[in-house]
C-alpha cells in the first residue's frame, strides 16, 4: 500500500514555505501520477511541463491545488529559457524538480546506428541537463530543495535492442551521482528512481501483461510517484520501481560474465517489449 501525505516527511516545504515543484513529462504516465501524488501535499504549487496542451490543460484543472503549465518539447533549443521564464514569471522559488520526461526506440545499434542514439541521448540526458543547468540557480536559490532524476533499471542492466535507452540512462545516473556530491554543499538534494517495467501510455509493457508469467513484474506509474516523493521529499538517494529490481543491478556488479549470458540468451528477448515511440513511428510510417 502506498504510504499516504504526512506533512513531516517533506523538509522542503512548511506552512510558511510551501513546495514549488516543476514536473517534465507531464501529460501522462509517471509524471502525471507525480503531479496528482505531490498535490496531496500540503500547500502544494505545481509547474507541469510537456508536449500536449490538451492534456496539461485537463490534469492542472483536475488537481486542487495552484498549478500552472507550460507547452514544450525539452529538445527544442529555446525549451530551458522559456520554462525558466514561466516559472519565474509565476513563482519567486522552486524547491522540486522532477526530470521526468524520456522516450526510447527499440533497436540494435547495427539498424538504428548513431541516429538512434543521438536521438535517444538528446531526449533523455540532454534535455534533463540542460533544463538543470537553467533551473540551479534558482533551486540553490530556494534551498533546501531537491532534484529527482528519473532514470531506469536500464541504467544499470543494458539489454539487446535496448542498447542506446541504457546509455542516455547510464549517462544520468552517473550524472546524478556527481550533481549530488556537488550540489549538497549548496542545500540541493538529488535523488534518481530507477524505474523497471512501469505500464504507461509510453511503455505500455503490452508483452509482458500478456502473460501470466510476467505480468507481477510491471507495476504502476503511482508506485514510481511515490518512489520520486521519497527520492525527493524524504531525501533518497534513489529508489528501484518495483523495489527488488535492485537485485539485477545486484547482479551485473557480482557477476557481470553470468549476466552478460544470461541477457544474450534467447529466452531475454521476451522483455525486449515495443514502446509508445515505437508504436508512433510505425504509424507515422505507414
Amino acid at each position: 500500500m502506498l504510504r499516504q501525505s504526512q506533512s513531516d516527511d517533506n523538509p522542503l516545504a512548511s506552512p510558511e514555505r510551501p513546495l514549488i515543484a516543476l514536473i517534465t513529462g507531464a501529460s501522462s504516465g509517471i509524471g502525471e501520477a507525480t503531479a496528482r501524488r505531490l498535490a496531496r501535499e500540503p500547500g502544494t504549487q505545481l509547474v507541469l511541463v510537456a508536449r500536449r496542451e490538451e492534456r496539461l490543460q485537463r490534469l492542472a484543472g483536475e488537481l486542487a491545488v495552484p498549478t500552472s503549465f507550460i507547452v514544450a518539447d525539452l529538445t527544442d533549443e529555446d525549451a530551458p529559457a522559456r520554462v525558466l521564464e514561466h516559472v519565474r514569471s509565476h513563482h519567486t522559488r522552486l524547491t522540486l524538480l522532477v526530470n521526468n520526461a524520456g522516450a526510447a526506440w527499440r533497436s540494435t545499434f547495427a539498424d538504428g546506428g548513431y541516429a538512434n542514439v543521438k536521438r535517444t541521448m538528446e531526449l533523455n540526458f540532454d534535455a534533463v541537463v540542460r533544463l538543470t543547468e537553467a533551473l540551479l540557480p534558482l533551486l540553490r536559490a530556494s534551498a533546501p530543495a531537491a532534484i529527482v532524476n528519473v532514470a531506469s533499471t536500464a541504467s544499470r542492466v543494458a539489454r539487446p535492442g535496448s542498447g542506446a535507452y541504457s546509455a542516455a540512462k547510464f549517462a544520468l545516473a552517473g550524472w546524478s551521482d556527481a550533481l549530488y556530491a556537488e550540489e549538497r554543499p549548496h542545500g540541493v538534494h538529488v535523488g534518481v528512481v530507477l524505474p523497471g517495467f512501469i505500464a504507461t501510455e509510453g511503455f505500455p509493457a503490452r508483452e509482458l501483461l500478456a502473460r501470466a508469467a510476467t505480468r507481477r513484474i510491471v507495476s504502476t506509474p503511482e508506485h514510481a510517484a511515490e518512489a520520486i516523493v521519497d527520492a525527493g521529499l524524504r531525501g533518497y538517494a534513489e529508489r528501484y520501481v518495483p523495489r527488488p529490481y535492485y537485485l539485477a543491478a545486484c547482479a551485473r556488479l557480482l557477476l557481470p560474465g553470468l549476466t552478460r549470458r544470461v541477457l544474450a540468451g534467447g529466452s531475454s528477448s521476451v522483455f525486449t517489449t515495443q514502446t509508445g515511440a515505437d508504436a508512433a513511428e510505425e504509424r507515422r510510417i505507414a
